[in-house]
């Protein structure tokens, strides 16, 4: 068995890219494609994304035949826990890659490339300088506050206060100092148990749903931030822990989305007002509210979030018919 890779990173968060290794996926929706690989070839991402190659906190991107009319590429993202619906620090990547290896015709200053995603089309606009690609930015799926003002006791932290807002997926986002956490004071350890605490306890009580699919409607994460979302020229630093416990270091594209649906259905912030947000470990994106959109019966936005990624090597890996911890496996 031999996978090939290319790697990446936006914003410090890692994305190994699948170029070579996979077998056929079968004909289908997206959905039905990410149903297949999460049922039959487990045992690949398990490879890339654990140890001895991977960590606890990889992340990877397997390109996929697209179903959409439009779509240029379709994309199943990976990672700890398994294959979610939506990662703009992915799409971030993607872009830069598809203009890069000429999966779309390169065009000058801006080259869009639409990628379909589990949660549906996303378009990304890579700018192009003298034949080099650079900045992305992409406008996502309809994202909408699903839950506004919540509160639930939770113990060791007392009484939370927490929306839910979907961007491609489902987040939770509550202000950090609830739990007496302080960017920039307090250990990430402290920031995942926080945060984690409030998944593990909102995934057994809270149930949810999406207008598109079922496939849709469950809580990726929660997003700790520093409660700075009424609109200012400030920058807003958050974190999000997603998955089983696993920490983004970039400021999350998804999870960006969610919060300028959160904010803008808030008030917080209008349309055509450009927010920059922060990462745990100190990389920004961009975010705005492009325009207003729906999600079923949901009052929803559009927002344009944009960030810039990096490539950090390429690999060949392979696997020994005797090599029981090369299939991997995690210690945390």
């Amino acid at each position: 068995m031999t996978l090939t890779v290319v790697d990446m990173h936006t914003g410090g968060e890692p994305l190994r890219i699948v170029t070579g290794g996979y077998p056929d996926i079968p004909n289908g929706t997206i959905l039905e494609k990410r149903a297949y690989v999460r049922d039959h070839l487990d045992h690949l991402r398990k490879i890339l994304m654990f140890e001895p190659r991977g960590h606890y906190d990889m992340y990877g991107a397997l390109l996929v035949e697209p179903d959409l009319p439009g779509a240029d590429l379709a994309v199943l993202f990976m990672h700890n826990e398994g294959y979610s619906t939506m990662c703009g620090h992915a799409i971030v990547a993607l872009g830069r890659y598809a203009v890069d290896e000429g999966l779309v015709t390169k065009r000058e200053p801006v080259t869009t490339v639409n990628i379909e995603a589990p949660c549906g089309l996303v378009v990304a606009s890579v700018e192009v300088r003298d034949g080099k690609a650079g900045a992305v930015s992409f406008e996502s799926v309809p994202a909408f506050l699903f839950a506004r003002n919540q509160a639930i006791e939770l113990q060791g932290y007392g009484m939370i206060g927490f929306d839910i807002a979907y961007g491609g997926a489902f987040y939770a986002l509550a202000d950090c100092h609830q739990f007496g956490l302080e960017f920039g004071r307090d250990r990430v350890r402290d920031f995942v148990d926080a945060a984690t605490a409030l998944t593990n306890r909102l995934k057994a009580e809270l149930p949810l749903s999406h207008p598109d699919h079922a496939d849709l409607a469950f809580l990726y994460g929660t997003i700790l931030t520093d409660g700075r979302d009424a609109f200012s020229g400030d920058v807003t630093k958050n974190v999000c822990v997603f998955a089983e416990a696993e920490v983004d270091r970039s400021p999350t594209g998804s999870g960006v989305t969610a919060r300028l649906a959160a904010m803008h259905a808030k008030g917080e912030i209008d349309i055509g007002q450009t927010r920059t947000f922060e990462s745990i470990a100190g990389s920004r994106f961009s975010g705005a509210v492009v325009r207003t959109a729906t999600a079923g019966l949901h009052e929803a936005i559009i927002a344009r979030v944009g960030g810039r990624a990096y490539y950090s090597g390429r690999a060949e890996f392979i696997v020994e018919a005797d090599d029981e911890l090369g299939r991997g496996f995690l210690l945390r």
